[in-house]
């Protein structure tokens, strides 16, 4: 257990799920690697590669492979690397998962199932399946609005005992699972919000941090946010998270993660184009993007 006592340290704060650039269809690997530089530079603690964030279930498995690749190369041991290895397909997972730990990431991100439907004992049997095959940590990711699935506190507990599984991307947006979660797995087990929008709380509850959307705007200010958490300043954290929750909302006018490339377009650091079935924001959600933008001051 002090191993994975010592891994819940090295995975904290703002860690960005990183969006994944395009270009007239294909991948724009130059706007990748200058974003990967862009949130180091801001202050980032990590960054997720093929995440929902990344658009991973439009990604063919070579584009999947060379996104963990070149963030693995551009961040060079300066930050965390954690892939996104899920699929609602085990044997799909088993080998994403594989190929990131030959790419030397430092840990996995793996979703619960969707479109299955699984058991809590098919959920178990799936990580177990992963945990079996690697060797390197595994963050599930619980997210029962995407995947439909919800993996209950006593399977995370389960799913614990298994030698890679470090912790919890809990994106139920119940904070009662914060404490719940604290409750029954104990200190080592490594909490972190999927929900920019309920950090302050999901920290002063225990949590370690947040994989971010909003990060991929805002790399600093996030950062500064869960900087002020981690180390108990809760005044501070507040005053700068009720500046942040209108761009933590506005990121979710529309379906993510396409506020957020409009943002980053508007703000010079690539298009704003994303896959079908996700089309580009709407004029009036574009109108709302930018009020927020102004009023942080980053237009």
């Amino acid at each position: 257990m002090m191993i994975k006592l010592s891994l819940k340290f090295m995975f904290k704060g703002s860690i960005t799920a990183l969006v994944s650039p395009f270009n007239n269809g294909k991948l724009d690997i130059e706007a990748y690697e200058k974003h990967i530089d862009f949130q180091i530079q801001g202050g980032s603690n990590g960054i997720v590669p093929c995440g929902t964030t990344g658009e991973s279930p439009n990604l063919s498995h070579d584009e999947h492979q060379l996104l963990i690749e070149r963030a693995v190369k551009i961040s060079s041991g300066r930050i965390p690397v954690i892939a996104g290895t899920g699929s609602n397909s085990t044997e799909e997972a088993v080998m994403l998962t594989k190929y990131a730990e030959k790419s030397k990431v430092d840990a996995v991100l793996v979703v619960t199932p969707y479109y299955n439907k699984p058991t809590q004992e098919g959920l178990y049997q799936h990580y177990k399946k992963i945990n079996d095959n690697c060797g390197i940590p595994i963050i599930i990711y619980n997210i029962p609005g995407r995947s439909v699935v919800d993996m209950t506190v006593d399977t995370m507990a389960r799913c614990y005992e298994l030698k890679n599984i470090i912790g919890v991307k809990d994106a139920t947006g119940d904070l009662e699972r914060v404490d719940q979660q604290k409750l029954k797995m104990g200190r080592e087990f490594l909490l972190l919000s999927g929900n920019d929008e309920n950090t302050y709380e999901f920290n002063k509850r225990g949590g370690s941090g947040c994989i971010s959307v909003s990060a991929n705007v805002v790399p600093n200010l996030c950062s500064e946010f869960h900087n002020y958490c981690n180390n108990n300043n809760f005044d501070k954290a507040k005053i700068l998270f009720e500046k942040l929750l209108p761009l933590h909302d506005v990121l979710f006018v529309e379906s993510n993660p396409v506020p957020t490339k409009y943002s980053l377009n508007l703000i010079g650091k690539m298009s704003d184009e994303v896959r079908l079935p996700l089309v580009r924001a709407s004029a009036k959600s574009k109108e709302k993007i930018k009020a927020v933008l102004k009023n942080l001051s980053l237009l």
